[in-house]
């Protein structure tokens, strides 16, 4: 047997007890922004999930597409406005957004997995009520008189209940199922939801084995900014608290905690652009992101 060979059967029996774990099991996978990429990213991330649902695993794909949205504005000559990360979408812009999210990028993700060897269908957070929304409420402080006033997102909306018969129905026709985070409101008003929170409510719904979210870091950086591979939810909110977890990571743990909370087993943060980062996080014994546990 040559050294290849070797190589390979060691991989084999190495991720065998990892495939024994998740046989059956959900996991709801975070994919947008920069872990997308270019073409053959994307392919490549069509390529693991496929492989997850061909050796047992009901993966499920909440993806974003900021940067899709703010090319097809530019093209419109349409100016967006973030106020805390999060875009104010007006009535026009909600449906760009759609248009965008639930049409192009939705349809580009399910055929890259298709085009695997699985079959994958888009829909949005809007197909059978999946995610009833209701309009996210924000506040920020005035700079002139330091007191918190209440801000005007438009239709960006938060999940209110996620309802999961349209994906276990799919998930049991062996059918991965690729949702664009697009909700309705109880008056059948669109709302635009951030594909975060989006993924963690749908992973909390469903119970899942574990949340994956694919970002453009490694995952968490302690104080001393050395990578960290493990954390409970007590040593996140410890983190946060001591102002060494800040920033724009602040959203995605939180988003962590809530799916953990809502009853995830693990939830992981880590750097969808590295290469099969999602076989390496579930197959291996020290993966490359940060997983997140009770």
């Amino acid at each position: 047997m040559t050294t290849d060979a070797h190589d390979q059967m060691a991989i084999l029996a190495g991720a065998l007890p990892y495939l024994k774990r998740y046989d059956d099991q959900i996991v709801v996978v975070k994919y947008g922004g920069h872990a997308m990429g270019e073409e053959e990213t994307a392919l490549r991330f069509g390529r693991d999930i496929a492989l997850l649902e061909q050796v047992g695993v009901n993966p499920v794909v909440v993806h974003g597409g900021g940067p899709q949205i703010n090319a097809m504005l530019k093209r419109l000559d349409v100016q967006s406005t973030f106020i805390n990360g999060l875009r104010v979408t007006d009535a026009q812009m909600v449906d760009v957004v759609e248009m965008v999210l639930a049409g192009t990028v939705n349809k580009q993700v399910a055929e890259a997995i298709t085009r695997a060897g699985v079959i994958a269908v888009g829909i949005s957070g809007k197909d059978g009520h999946l995610i009833r929304a209701r309009k996210a409420e924000r506040t920020m402080r005035d700079p002139d008189s330091n007191e918190e006033r209440a801000i005007d997102l438009g239709f960006v909306g938060e999940p209110e209940k996620v309802d999961t018969k349209v994906l276990e129905l799919l998930i049991g026709a062996d059918i991965v199922p690729v949702v664009s985070p697009v909700g309705v409101g109880a008056d059948g008003q669109t709302y635009n939801i951030n594909a975060d929170t989006a993924a963690g409510a749908i992973a909390g719904a469903l119970r899942a084995a574990r949340l994956l979210m694919l970002t453009d870091v490694p995952g968490v950086r302690g104080p001393d900014g050395a990578h960290i591979p493990e954390m409970t939810v007590a040593e996140v909110r410890a983190g946060i608290e001591a102002g060494w977890i800040s920033g724009g990571m602040i959203p995605k743990v939180e988003t962590c905690i809530y799916a953990i909370e809502k009853g995830v087993q693990g939830a992981v943060i880590l750097d969808g652009r590295v290469p099969h980062s999602v076989l390496a996080e579930l197959f291996t014994e020290a993966g490359p992101g940060t997983l997140i546990k009770p």
